[in-house]
């Protein structure tokens, strides 16, 4: 069972979300208001449920919308389930991060379009998101970036979290490195009051989180 729901209804942008799956992935749709050109983040599992919030967005925008990129935040099984599904359905091209790409092929038979490196910029027909490079996690694990006008969003896949960074196996190194990134590519990089959108769970905000970056460090995990 999928929950769709509203977000943010800012100036020039709607963001949509719905739960799909029993791991609760957060699958998130942005659409600008004035062309209608849609981002869809995570194509996690349950292709009905993300068609249907595409179709929650129709009246989103002052034209019909139309998506026009699927950016993965990082390759684990969770966050691909329905990539090649809807892939094959709305035909619109695919960008993940440059480590993983090879992985999600080898997962979904889904060739990746766009090779994404640390800051790099995707533009959807006006509609942009700046890539964030967070190594820890998965060996390309993007976070995606929104900033409309004075609201900063950080979609962070599996990266941060309310209460953390995410899961790095245990290993020191992998931790150490998303810690690390976390803190100098979105803490000290963004306003404080930008919204933390993770692909599990509820969102937080830098500001909420900030002050537990030394507990972070020192439980290790």
């Amino acid at each position: 069972m999928s929950d769709s729901t509203l977000l943010y209804d800012l100036p020039t942008v709607t963001v949509r979300r719905t739960i799909v799956s029993d791991m609760a992935n957060n699958v998130y749709l942005i659409t600008h208001k004035g062309h209608g050109a849609q981002i869809l983040i995570d194509a996690a599992d349950d292709a009905p449920a993300i068609q249907r919030l595409l179709s929650d967005a129709s009246h989103d925008a002052d034209v019909p919308p139309r998506l026009c990129l699927i950016a993965t935040t990082h390759s684990h099984w969770d966050h691909i389930r329905a990539l090649a599904e809807i892939t094959v359905q709305t035909g619109v091209p695919t960008a993940v991060g440059r480590e993983d790409a090879a992985s999600i092929k080898e997962e979904t038979g889904v060739g990746i379009d766009r090779l994404l490196d640390h800051g790099d910029v995707l533009d959807a027909d006006g509609l942009i998101l700046t890539a964030v490079h967070l190594r820890g996690h998965t060996p390309g694990s993007m976070a995606y970036i929104l900033e409309a006008g004075p609201s900063t969003l950080i979609f962070s896949g599996d990266s941060l979290f309310p209460g953390g960074v995410g899961n790095t196996g245990g290993d020191p190194a992998r931790f150490i490195s998303l810690l690390n990134d976390v803190q100098e590519r979105l803490f000290d990089v963004y306003p404080l009051d930008s919204a933390v959108l993770p692909g599990h769970g509820e969102a937080t905000t830098l500001g909420s989180e900030r002050s537990e970056l030394s507990l972070w460090r020192e439980r290790g995990w």
